[in-house]
């Protein structure tokens, strides 16, 4: 049987999440890790393996080494629902997912031989008759993927994802792996596969970090601030920037400019600089008003891809009482890879 004769279409739109304040209390819920990686669906029959993002697009060329390994199982047939992760070090690199979205396969070869790419497996799609679970609860789904994943005799990339259907365990996993975990899932026992609802839902520990304001942007077509700069210093006493805030009243921005234009001419950052327009940045324009290091804000932040913070942080208030040679990068935890953090629940 050819992939395109598989029940489950190869452009099917995974089932997604719905980010609330709190673990669900009403009984009735599975909870499971948040994995920050690609979400991928990967799809086998026979010899033909197919990977697809979220977005519908193959993925396949950018994770050869994934490909390799969905194809030496010992199952020929299946759709599988999961997390594509890469770890460096023993912790999570979104960086690193990034950089295999290559266009020389030379390249993409190269960073998969130094770092490939694990799938951590938290749904299934197909029965072992090759039949669709889109409707089947998801307990059935889940005695599907683990009676499946026991096949595929211990694959060193493919990891089953955890879960547990206590409460007061998934609150445990947020208070005491926050800095290591990307968050909770939070899943009906009882609910179907619902392709592009966000029939889950998402829980997530945010992060906060104290950060010197290195620099400001004006708004566009304005001269009042429109976002801060944000910076951290390394070991060398560099100050680098590591992304930004936009999360500024009206009523504030008058007072905050002047403020703001009174440290105007400083060296600003020292060490990696905010160039144009960039993933957090981008149409906004790239000139930026360097300041004296002086002022200290506490943000929060989601996650952190290669020290810089992946999202604009959100400002929650100013710290006049930190010293900004204390905000240093110690304070950014990175996420722990799967097989370290799966070990750890």
């Amino acid at each position: 049987m050819p992939l395109a004769d598989l029940p489950i279409p190869l452009d099917l739109s995974p089932m997604e999440a719905k980010l609330v304040d709190t673990v669900p209390t009403e009984p009735g819920w599975r909870f499971e890790p948040k994995w920050d990686g690609f979400r991928c669906l990967a799809f086998r029959a026979g010899d033909e393996v197919e990977l697809r993002a979220k977005s519908g697009k193959p993925l396949g060329r950018y994770f050869p080494d994934m490909v390799a390994a969905l194809q030496a199982l010992p199952v020929r047939r299946f759709v599988l629902d999961g997390e594509l992760t890469i770890a460096v070090d023993g912790e999570l690199s979104f960086e690193a997912l990034q950089m295999r979205l290559h266009p020389a396969a030379s390249r993409v070869a190269k960073l998969a031989a130094e770092h490939p790419a694990s799938l951590v497996l938290f749904d299934c799609l197909l029965d072992a008759r090759g039949g669709p679970l889109l409707d089947a609860p998801l307990t059935r789904r889940r005695a599907e993927l683990e009676r499946v994943f026991v096949k595929f005799g211990g694959a060193p990339q493919l990891r089953l994802s955890p879960g547990t259907e206590r409460r007061g365990q998934a609150c445990g996993w947020l208070e005491a792996l926050g800095s290591s975990l990307d968050g909770v899932v939070a899943k009906r026992l009882e609910g179907a596969y619902q392709p592009g609802e966000r029939a889950m839902l998402k829980i997530k520990r945010m992060r906060s970090a104290d950060c010197v304001v290195g620099g400001f942007r004006y708004e566009q077509g304005s001269r009042q601030v429109g976002s801060l700069l944000l910076g951290l210093y390394d070991d060398a006493g560099r100050l680098n920037h590591v992304g930004f805030t936009a999360t500024i009243t009206n009523a504030e921005r008058p007072a905050l400019t002047r403020k703001l234009e009174a440290l105007a001419g400083g060296e600003g950052f020292t060490g990696d600089a905010p160039g144009g327009p960039s993933r957090w940045s981008n149409e906004r324009s790239s000139e930026w008003t360097p300041l004296r290091p002086e002022l200290v804000v506490e943000v929060r932040y989601d996650h952190v891809t290669g020290d810089r913070f992946r999202h604009g942080a959100k400002l929650l208030r100013w710290r006049p009482d930190k010293d900004p040679r204390q905000c240093t990068f110690e304070q950014l935890q990175p996420e722990t890879a799967p097989e370290r953090l799966v070990r750890a629940l």
